[in-house]
């Protein structure tokens, strides 16, 4: 018998957080402490994690393809192990070739072990009406920041960062392995098709399946770039928001405290979007979601230091429910078959995006100073625009 929905959601989200905490948020808290004690700048470890998220852009389809064909409970459990690898990888590193190493090995987990992957796992369960659970393991995984820069940072200043590593590497072999393995399975409906045999004994020759139409392919190319943009944003704004606020002239003490409502902001329209927005068409609710950001941008464009906070709480429930729509938007408008692999491809660019972002939105800033915001919100508005140009009916043939 199956568990629960509740009980799925559950474990999938603690084992999320635990995923973005040990990956994603990690080199915020102890990239300082790795430089210093691997003789690198503190650039080359942000490099290192730059090269985890390209080597999971190139795997993501991969890892989406064999949730399609497997289900999801034997590849996140398998990607609990490459975690703890990674993270055992990078306790051990000596030099700069372990460090890469180290985060290719992180890469190769994130490709599979992220929201993508847990969203795939989602769909292949519940069909469309995954729609929920996804915001469900979201608002949970939604703590990782919360729970993972401080749990790092007490570990590193305890015991050193090498320590905070291997015990990131325990938790994910204690804790997220049994909770991804004890996921359900997947139903055999949702399973690649069993080949079938002549009465010879030889395989029948599998029908082709139909060609994406022209609609598709452009809705699939509206659907990367919204993901692209928007991924990129984000990145961005993690990387550099506190340093953006200040070089629009807010005090550094109020710009740590405006920065700190993104977290608060994101789980609040997460819990809009579980909410009030559950019964609106997903587009409908991401194209709210997209033109959260270029608004705040332009409000603090123009109004300055007291739309600050306005920006920052904008951009913190735009961000939140859109992370939603990444998981959504590809079923409502595509449905849930082959859902692993579409999602995957529809990822690469936004992982690129990501990997470039927190380097170029830096330049940006040193090149204009607080004008860098005038990109952003450029972005933002293209992918606003992308978003009205996405039809509401699905694209598959039937």
């Amino acid at each position: 018998m199956s568990p629960p929905r509740s009980i799925t959601v559950a474990s999938l989200g603690i084992a999320q957080t635990l995923a973005w905490a040990s990956s994603y948020y990690l080199p915020a808290m102890l990239a300082n402490s790795m430089a210093r004690d691997l003789g690198v700048g503190t650039p080359t470890v942000f490099l290192g994690f730059s090269v985890a998220l390209v080597v999971s852009a190139l795997l993501g389809p991969f890892a989406g393809k064999a949730i399609d064909r497997y289900g999801g409970r034997p590849v996140l459990a398998a990607t609990s192990f490459i975690f703890a690898a990674g993270l055992a990888a990078l306790a051990f590193a000596q030099g700069p070739v372990g460090l890469f190493v180290a985060w290719a090995i992180l890469g190769v987990a994130m490709a599979a072990g992220l929201y993508e992957a847990a969203f795939a796992t989602l769909v292949h369960l519940y069909g469309k009406d995954a729609r929920g659970a996804i915001t469900g393991i979201t608002l949970l995984a939604g703590f990782a920041s919360t729970v993972g820069w401080p749990l790092s940072a007490w570990l590193e200043l305890e015991w050193g960062w090498r320590a905070a590593c291997g015990v990131w590497a325990g938790l994910h072999l204690l804790v997220a392995l049994p909770l991804n393995w004890g996921l359900p399975s997947v139903p055999s409906v949702f399973l690649a098709p069993e080949v079938r045999h002549t009465a010879f004994g030889l395989p029948e020759k599998p029908v082709a399946a139909p060609r994406p139409s022209r609609r598709s392919a452009y809705t699939a190319a509206l659907l990367a770039f919204v993901f692209a943009v928007t991924w990129f944003i984000s990145t961005a704004m993690a990387a550099h928001l506190p340093r953006l606020l200040q070089a629009h002239g807010v005090p550094l003490a109020t710009a740590l405290v405006f920065a700190g409502l993104v977290g608060p902001a994101q789980v609040a329209g997460r819990l809009l979007e579980y909410g009030l927005l559950r019964n609106i068409h997903p587009l409908v609710s991401g194209r709210l979601a997209g033109i959260m950001h270029p608004l705040g941008a332009m409000a603090f464009l123009f109004f300055g230091v007291p739309a600050g906070a306005v920006f920052t709480v904008l951009h913190g429930a735009g961000n939140g429910v859109l992370t939603i729509a990444k998981g959504t938007l590809p079923l409502v408008l595509f449905g849930a078959k082959g859902y692993g692999a579409r999602q995957g491809l529809l990822m690469v660019p936004a992982r690129f995006a990501q990997a470039l972002s927190p380097y170029l939105f830096g330049l940006a800033i040193d090149w204009f100073g607080a004008g860098a915001l005038w990109f952003s919100a450029a972005l933002g508005g293209l992918g606003f625009a992308a978003l009205m140009l996405l039809q509401g009916a699905s694209t598959t043939r039937t």
